[in-house]
């Protein structure tokens, strides 16, 4: 007895999407490349978005620039009637400059969700979430706002939103006591 097609198309799904993340883990681009019908990264936290094989390929060197050990660490796998959903850590040693940042030598690891999103049996694009200010701590270029650096870098980066806030919670102390 064969297996219901739907449970045949999600192997193949599966089976591609294995392929893209390994393929990426050994910087093996062309192999990534053709996972795709159309190469299209969507990275939610910055809002920005690579359309196009030359544009992902920019991507991909600009990123493995700025951490040339770059890889990923499958976590978890689902199934979506038009998506495969990875959990996955991020990996990689930031050795290169990212854009006007400059090498910290520092490594970071990052838990991420992506969707990989098919049309038949190819990606059609992949849309990836993360907390950006996760890794910017790891980096050492972010501080935890509930730390003491945290706090002193909120003060002198938004001098003004945080004395309004100050004033406010004084003023609702002071009417509710």
């Amino acid at each position: 007895m064969s297996a219901p097609p739907n449970a045949d198309l999600r192997s193949r799904r599966e089976s591609v999407v294995r392929e893209h993340m390994e393929s990426e883990n050994h910087h093996d681009f062309d192999t990534t490349i053709g996972t795709f019908s159309h190469p299209r990264y969507e990275i939610v936290p910055t809002g920005e978005v690579y359309d196009g094989e030359a544009a992902v390929r920019s991507y991909y060197e600009e990123t493995r620039r700025a951490f040339p050990d770059q890889r990923n660490e499958l976590v978890s796998l689902r199934h979506a009637d038009d998506a495969v959903i990875v959990e996955f850590d991020l990996l990689g040693t930031h050795l290169g400059p990212l854009r006007s940042l400059p090498p910290t030598g520092r490594a970071f690891r990052a838990r991420m969700t992506a969707f990989f999103i098919f049309e038949g049996e190819q990606i059609v694009s992949e849309r990836v979430y993360f907390d950006q200010a996760t890794i910017m701590r790891q980096l050492g270029v972010a501080h935890d706002p509930a730390s003491a650096a945290g706090r002193i870098s909120m003060l002198v980066s938004h001098p003004v939103t945080i004395g309004r806030a100050m004033l406010a919670a004084a003023r609702a102390r002071r009417a509710g006591g």
